[in-house]
């Protein structure tokens, strides 16, 4: 991330107005760029190189072209270390991690020891994800994210087997008991991601999370001029009811993330297999051609199309929902912070991701 190169002068945080659910969209459109992917390694060296000059005072002001070596920093570098993200685990190339293993999750009709397999290996990626993009100046123990991969892998595995048990017993039509069968790995994601956040940030409820007052433009502009940004003023404090309201709107975030994915392909292809009769002709000519390989590798394919294009449009909306720094009344916080607040009486904090 940019804030991890030298120079004392602050990059503008984003082209777009964060304060609004459209600019935090158009941001988040350009952190999950996966052009940034093929950016290699001295692409990421020029980038790294142009926003060093202009942190260093070489560059006058912000040019299309710094703002595309900025993407490509603030993608690629992890704000802790300095040193790039392993490419498969950055949030630029989520989508595409994900893919394969959404798309195994969505098959229909899976036994046992598929669906236990396929939830393992979702909360296996979920897992190396996570790690490689922690907070590494308070890095979690070894013993906490073992405790959260076994809570999550147990909560997605027990949550699709009980309802892969619990559909087929329900009284009703035919159809509607078809549709909430592929509704079943929606439901186990959901649960184990919204677990898996409280569990790996649980600890920033009981000690709190740094709290500091928002500031006006001309205090942003003086400390500037210090070669300081508003991470260089002091805490406040820990506040617990900030963390709490960033553990909860995380693991809110997650289910926001993963719902139109494990939603809308399954009920497409859905309508696609019962509605539409060009998918039957397709189904019946690869059969009577005798190509029972292709007629097994067209609904897969259809799936990964529909998982793909869905994951691509809708992981900005999800990830803009929240505002990544976000603020609140002081007052509403601990007694210890009433009446501290800057501008408008709010403070801020890092929500995290």
């Amino acid at each position: 991330m940019s804030a991890s190169l030298p120079g004392s002068r602050d990059l503008p945080v984003s082209q777009y107005d964060l304060g609004t659910y459209l600019g935090r969209v158009k941001h988040a459109v350009g952190l999950t760029d996966p052009s940034t992917l093929l950016a290699g390694t001295s692409g990421l060296e020029r980038a790294k190189q142009l926003v060093t000059d202009y942190k260093m005072g070489k560059i006058a002001s912000m040019t299309p072209e710094l703002w595309h070596a900025k993407k490509v920093v603030d993608s690629t570098l992890h704000p802790d270390t300095g040193e790039p993200v392993f490419l498969p685990f950055r949030m630029s190339s989520f989508v595409i991690t994900n893919l394969i293993v959404t798309a195994g999750m969505l098959q229909p009709g899976l036994q046992t020891p598929g669906i236990i397999a396929w939830q393992v290996a979702n909360q296996s990626l979920n897992v190396a994800i996570n790690s490689a993009n922690a907070n590494k100046s308070s890095p979690m123990s070894a013993a906490t994210l073992a405790k959260s991969y076994a809570v999550a892998v147990s909560a997605s595995c027990s949550v699709a087997l009980g309802l892969n048990a619990l559909v087929p017993r329900l009284r009703v039509a035919p159809a509607t008991r078809n549709i909430l069968s592929r509704l079943v790995p929606f439901a186990a994601v959901a649960t184990a991601g919204a677990l898996n956040a409280y569990l790996m940030r649980r600890g920033e409820i009981a000690t709190g999370i740094d709290v500091r007052p928002v500031l006006s433009a001309d205090q942003k502009k003086g400390l500037q001029e210090q070669g300081l940004s508003e991470r260089d003023v002091p805490s406040l404090g820990r506040s617990r009811r900030a963390a709490r309201l960033a553990v909860y709107e995380t693991a809110a975030s997650r289910v926001f993330n993963s719902s139109p994915i494990m939603i809308i392909p399954p009920m497409v292809l859905y309508h696609v297999q019962t509605r539409q009769a060009w998918y039957r002709n397709l189904m019946e000519g690869a059969y009577v051609s005798s190509r029972p390989r292709l007629a097994a590798g067209i609904p897969i394919g259809l799936n990964l199309v529909l998982i793909a294009a869905t994951s691509f449009a809708v992981l900005p909306l999800a990830l803009a929902v929240f505002p990544q720094q976000q603020e609140i009344s002081a007052d509403s916080l601990e007694d210890e912070f009433r009446g501290k607040g800057g501008l408008n009486g709010k403070v801020w904090f890092n929500r995290g991701l």
